[in-house]
Parts: structure tokens; sequence; C-alpha cells
């Protein structure tokens, strides 16, 4: 018998196998808020003339300006400690993802239990039942995933991963209280697409940061006109675009005092991860934290087995 679900989360992915930075946005909730958010972010979507939004797809004005209604809908809301938004982002070039055969998917697998750490137990009640929303095109299969974690180090002592000789789903229930995990079609689910603006953004912000320093030089009116900096780089119309989305979150934020910096870290980056907006990058724990390897879980079942005989 399931338990009474009261909270709910949408999640989504940006470029999970794609270039240098990859993200996982998760908005996050109390049920008995679900219904009045919906009906707010269509009726935003509507007012833009944009049937679903999807941040792959914005490269003109109107995607643009729902982007905007959207990104100041969740800020209100968050401030107002009705919703959250997390976005997790990975570098692949740092110490733990530089390495090869590295597996994607069994990365993503883990990016996804540190978000579940961070945010489920951590930043709402403990006693909250959760149902997951992810996208219906995400890479994982929620329903033969096993064995999240590897192996984690801690005080010198290598310990098997968290999720050892249990289901995925399972021990997703018993830490996190995730009761359900049901994959959604993101044009029904509006909060969905939320969270997918704010994995893009992540990601954008970190990818183009030199573009949009550069875009946003020469849009500055105190640039002297006949300044060096003020010659933009030639980048594309969707880029520009995505460039005044960016600037409109970061001055939304500033406005707001949400403590989420985009100079400092090249990049959106909350330096307080409690705050409502929370963007962090993932930074290896130790010298032995490393993303999983093509043919790891067989090797780990093999290792398993044999200590047993």
């Amino acid at each position: 018998m399931s338990s009474t679900i009261t909270h709910i989360g949408f999640a989504d992915e940006s470029h999970w196998n794609t270039g240098r930075f990859r993200s996982i946005g998760m908005v996050t909730l109390a049920l008995n808020c679900l219904e009045v958010m919906e009906r707010d972010v269509r009726r935003l979507l509507k007012e833009s003339q944009v049937g679903e939004f999807k941040w792959k797809n914005l490269d003109g004005a109107k995607e643009r300006f729902a982007a905007e209604k959207l990104c100041q809908f969740a800020i209100e809301k968050a401030c107002a400690g009705q919703l959250r938004a997390d976005v997790l982002v990975w570098d692949i070039e740092d110490s733990r993802h530089k390495i090869q055969r590295r597996d994607d998917i069994a990365n993503l697998q883990r990016m996804y239990y540190h978000v579940f750490r961070k945010v489920l137990r951590t930043r709402w009640p403990h006693d909250s039942i959760w149902r997951l929303h992810p996208d219906e095109h995400t890479a994982m299969d929620w329903n033969t995933v096993e064995d999240c974690l590897g192996f984690v180090a801690s005080r010198a002592v290598i310990e098997c991963s968290l999720f050892t000789e249990g289901k995925f789903r399972i021990r997703l229930r018993q830490e996190f209280g995730l009761e359900e995990i049901r994959p959604a079609v993101s044009g029904e689910c509006p909060l969905l697409q939320v969270a997918d603006l704010f994995a893009g953004l992540a990601v954008f912000s970190r990818v183009k940061f030199n573009e949009y320093s550069a875009w946003l030089r020469s849009t500055n009116a105190q640039t002297s006109l006949f300044s060096s900096e003020c010659v933009p780089q030639a980048i594309s119309a969707s880029t520009r675009e995505r460039c005044q989305v960016l600037r409109e979150l970061d001055g939304m934020c500033k406005a707001r005092k949400l403590g989420v910096s985009l100079k400092r870290n090249r990049g959106l980056r909350t330096l307080n991860p409690e705050n409502p907006l929370n963007f962090w990058l993932y930074e290896p724990q130790h010298d032995l934290d490393k993303a999983p390897t093509r043919g790891w879980a067989k090797r780990k079942v093999l290792r398993s087995k044999n200590a047993l005989t």
C-alpha cells in the first residue's frame, strides 16, 4: 500500500551526454500548490503564444518573452516559500569526469542521486512523501536501474555503494521518501518546462559565458561607442535571445537578493544552497571520486560474487 503523496518534483536534463557542461534541473513543491501553479504557468505561456516551452527551441522573441515570464513566476513563488528550483551542473573536464571509457548514463544516475540527497530530504520536511515526474525522454530507465553510487570514500575508508544489494526504487523510497517515479510528457506538465528552462540556462551560462560577456558590453549604454570592448563577437540570433533571458534572470536574482552569482564563477552559481533558487557545480569530493566507466557494474557484481566463494 503506497503512502499519501505530499510533495512533487519535476526533473529534466540538459546536454547530459554532449558538451563540456551537463545539468539536471529539478523543480519541487508541495502537492497542494500544484494545481494553482500549473494554471498560472499555462496562462503565462498562452500570453506569450507558446504552446510548450523548450529551451532548445528558444530562438526568437516569442520564446524569450515566455522564458522571462517563467523566470519571474518561479522566482516569485520561490521567494514566497512555495517552490524550489535546484540545478546541478557537472564539468566533464574536471578530475572526476576526465577519464577514459566514462559511462555517461551511469554517471547521470549518480548525479540524480546527489540531487535527491541535497533536495528531497534536506530542503523540505524530512517526512515528505514524493512523486517525481522526470521528462519522458530522459536517458534513465527508472524501471530497471540498480546500484546508484558506486564506491565512495569516507575517512579514508572505501565503502560500497549506498545502493548495494538493493533495487534502485526501493532504496529511493527508503532514503528519500520517493514513493512514485512517473515519467511525464513535457507539454502536459508546465512545471517540467520550468525545470527544462533552468537546466538549459545553467549550461548556457557556462558554455556561452564569453559570448554573453561580449554581448552585455555591446548593449551597455555606458560603453563608449569607440571602445574596442564594445564590438561584440559574432553570435547567433538564438544566442542573443538567450543572453537576454540570462541578463533578466541575473537582474531578478539580484533584486530579490537570492545570492545567485554569474560573473564571479563564469556561470550561474548560488552561494548559499539553502536559497530557493540553487545552482551548484559538482566538485570532486576526494581523489577516489571518479565517474563510472563502461562495464563498471558488471565488474562490481563479479567482485561481489568472488568475495562470497
